[in-house]
C-alpha cells in the first residue's frame, strides 16, 4: 500500500526555491515562502532561494547555477507557468531537461482539480531532470504551491514513501532508498 513507512529512515534533501516574478520580492513572495516553510517543516534543508524576473535567460541562469552546485539536489520553481505573455517558465526550463517527468503534471492537475476545478487547465506545471537535479515547476499562486507540496511533493520527496520515492534517485542516496 502506498504511503509513508515510519519504520524507514528519513533522509533530508537539499532543496532550492526559485520564484519567477516581475513583481514579487522576498517580503511579498508568499508562494516561495510557503514552499520554504513546508520543506523546512518536513525536515528538508533549504539549499538556496532566489527571485528572478519572467525572463528566459534569467530563469535558465539561476537554474543552471544551482544544477552546477553539488549542494542542490532539487529545485522548486514557482511562477511563470500560466498563459500570460510574460509566463515563460516552461520555455526556459524544458530545453534544459535530459528527462521530463510527464506524470508530475498529471498528478499535480489531479490534485489541483480538487481545489480549483477546471481552472487547473490554466497551469503548465512541469518537472524533470537537469543533469541529476530534479526540477519541479509549479504555478505562482500560494494555493497552487500548497497543493503541489501537500498533495504531491511532500510524499514524492520523502525517502520513507513506499513503494518508492524520488529520494532514491538522488546520487548521494542511490542504493539507500528504494
Amino acid at each position: 500500500m502506498a504511503g509513508i513507512d515510519e519504520t524507514r529512515p528519513f533522509y533530508p534533501l537539499h532543496i532550492a526555491v526559485l520564484t519567477i516574478s516581475d513583481t514579487r520580492n522576498e517580503t511579498t513572495d508568499t508562494s516561495g515562502g510557503l514552499l520554504i516553510d513546508r520543506l523546512s517543516a518536513a525536515g528538508h534543508q533549504l539549499a538556496g532561494r532566489a527571485i528572478v524576473p519572467d525572463d528566459v535567460e534569467a530563469i535558465r541562469a539561476q537554474v543552471t547555477s544551482w544544477v552546477a552546485d553539488p549542494k542542490v539536489e532539487v529545485i522548486l520553481t514557482t511562477g511563470g507557468t500560466g498563459f500570460s505573455p510574460r509566463d515563460v517558465t516552461p520555455e526556459a526550463i524544458r530545453p534544459l531537461f535530459r528527462r521530463e517527468m510527464d506524470g508530475f503534471a498529471v498528478v499535480f492537475h489531479q490534485a489541483s482539480y480538487g481545489t480549483v476545478g477546471v481552472s487547473t487547465l490554466q497551469s503548465r506545471a512541469l518537472a524533470g531532470q537537469v543533469e541529476d537535479t530534479f526540477v519541479f515547476c509549479v504555478p505562482g499562486s500560494t494555493g497552487a504551491c500548497r497543493d503541489a507540496w501537500d498533495l504531491v511533493l511532500s510524499l514524492e520527496l520523502d525517502s520513507r514513501f513506499k513503494p518508492c520515492s524520488l529520494a532514491g534517485q538522488i546520487p548521494r542516496l542511490a542504493g539507500v532508498c528504494s
